[in-house]
C-alpha cells in the first residue's frame, strides 16, 4: 500500500487499535491457477495463545482467521504462503463545498491497515473448534449482548468440520490514516465539524480520529 508520509499513522498503536475495532478483513492470496487472486471477507482476532502487547509495527504478531472449507480460496491456501489482510476503519466523503475555495476537487478521508504475513493452516478439528470459540468469545465480549455460548458447543462441534482455520504470523504492516492532514487548519476544522454533526456514526468516528492526528501543512 502506497502511504504518503503525511498520512502515516501517528503511532504504531493506531494500527492495532484499528484492527481490533474493525476486525472484518479482506484476505487476499495469489492463486496457483488463472482463477486467482482470491479474496474473502472474514473476521480476524489476535491469537489468544500469545500474551502481551503487539509491537508498534505489528511484526511477529499472531492472528487467527477461519473460512468455509467449500471456499475455493481454502483449497489454494497453503502453509508457508503469504497472505494480505486488509482492514478498513472509519471513512467519509469530503465535499469541496467545505474548502471555501474554487477551484477544488472532492476526496475521501479514510483509514486502513494492510497486514502481510505467513500462513499456517490448522488441520486439527479440535484446534479449529478452539479458533471458532475464541472468535465468538472475542467479538461477544466487545460487540455482543452477553450471549452465553455454553448451550451451543454441540452445535459448534457439528459445523466445525466445514470450517477451515488458519494462523498468520505478521511480517509487515502499513497503516494509512488520510484525515485532511495536508489541508490548512481552518479547512480541516470545517471538515471535522461537518463530520461531527452528521447522523452517520461512520462520519462521527472519522471526525474523532481527525481530532487526534497532528496537523501537517502542505
Amino acid at each position: 500500500m502506497f502511504v504518503p508520509s503525511y498520512y502515516r499513522e501517528p503511532h504504531g498503536s493506531w494500527m492495532a487499535e484499528l484492527i481490533r475495532g474493525n476486525p472484518l478483513a479482506m484476505a487476499v492470496i495469489n492463486g496457483s491457477t488463472d482463477d486467482g487472486p482470491f479474496a474473502t471477507h472474514l473476521p480476524i482476532i489476535p491469537d489468544p495463545r500469545t500474551t502481551g502487547e503487539w509491537p508498534d509495527d505489528l511484526t511477529g504478531a499472531n492472528l487467527l482467521g477461519h473460512m468455509n472449507r467449500a471456499n475455493p480460496q481454502w483449497q489454494e491456501l497453503e502453509t508457508g504462503k503469504v497472505i494480505l489482510l486488509a482492514f478498513t476503519g472509519p471513512h467519509a466523503y469530503v465535499s469541496p463545498a467545505l474548502y471555501g475555495v474554487t477551484p477544488a476537487a472532492p476526496t475521501w478521508n479514510f483509514t486502513s491497515v494492510h497486514v502481510r504475513g505467513v500462513v499456517e493452516k490448522i488441520e486439527s478439528l479440535e484446534e479449529t473448534l478452539d479458533v471458532v470459540r475464541a472468535t465468538a468469545g472475542s467479538f461477544e465480549a466487545r460487540f455482543g449482548d452477553d450471549w452465553d455460548p455454553s448451550d451451543s458447543i454441540d452445535y459448534f462441534r457439528k459445523i466445525v468440520p466445514g470450517v477451515g482455520a488458519f494462523r498468520v504470523t505478521v511480517t509487515s504492516a502499513h497503516g494509512m490514516f488520510k484525515l485532511s492532514q495536508e489541508q490548512p487548519a481552518e479547512v480541516r476544522d470545517r471538515v471535522q465539524k461537518s463530520f461531527s454533526g452528521r447522523g452517520c456514526s461512520r462520519h462521527r468516528e472519522t471526525a474523532e480520529l481527525m481530532g487526534r492526528v497532528p496537523q501537517t501543512e502542505s
